[in-house]
């Protein structure tokens, strides 16, 4: 199965659910993984003066390196490093391109693309795709894939930490069956604590 998963490198919850595909449900499921740009600044807008804008001022900036990196083991390798920093290193908004890059064994120069604008629209672009496949009233993740010849998302699965390795693979199976259902739309509840990135 090949998957489309839309990530913004600043979003814990993302972060947390990306791990969960990573460590469990890749080594024992048949899936292939096209990490694929969403920025929460763009998909949100808020004021320079939030305290939200900042970080997701900064993640941008990754997303448009990330559009330039060469192939996709290229971005898993700096999207892993970003939330190995960010969120992992509880460092946040505070890391840098350069940090991130060399991390991941990739060219710290490539950090020059992360104030370019000219990549933006690759972004919205993508982020459009996204969104297209769930809705506007959505974050991130997003998860695709194709079925019956169609492509069809799901925002999520949102998670505060990372399932044994028995329940990771149990919630892929349930994911993927809900997914497929025209009817079904959506499961929910309020999120009563912290992510939890010890893993």
């Amino acid at each position: 199965m090949k998957i489309d998963f839309w990530i913004d490198p600043i979003c814990p919850w993302c972060w947390l659910t990306s791990r969960w595909l990573v460590r469990d449900v890749l080594p024992n499921r048949d899936i292939e993984v096209n990490w694929r740009p969403i920025s929460l600044l763009f998909k949100n807008n808020p004021p320079e003066d939030s305290e939200y804008f900042g970080p997701v001022n900064m993640s941008l900036g990754l997303l448009r390196i990330m559009t330039q990196l060469e192939n996709q083991a290229d971005v898993n390798e700096f999207y892993t490093a970003a939330g190995e920093l960010i969120h992992n290193g509880s460092r946040g908004a505070d890391v840098t391109a350069e940090e991130i890059l060399a991390n991941a064994g990739l060219d710290t120069g490539l950090a020059e693309h992360a104030t370019n604008e000219a990549f933006d629209s690759i972004i919205r672009s993508e982020m459009d795709a996204g969104l297209a496949l769930v809705g506007n009233d959505v974050g991130t993740p997003i998860i695709a894939f194709e079925h019956e010849g169609s492509q069809i998302g799901i925002f999520g699965p949102v998670i505060s930490k990372v399932p044994d390795p028995e329940q990771s693979l149990e919630m892929w199976d349930a994911m993927v069956t809900i997914s497929k259902m025209d009817s079904f739309w959506e499961l929910k509840r309020t999120r009563t604590e912290d992510p939890n990135f010890d893993y």
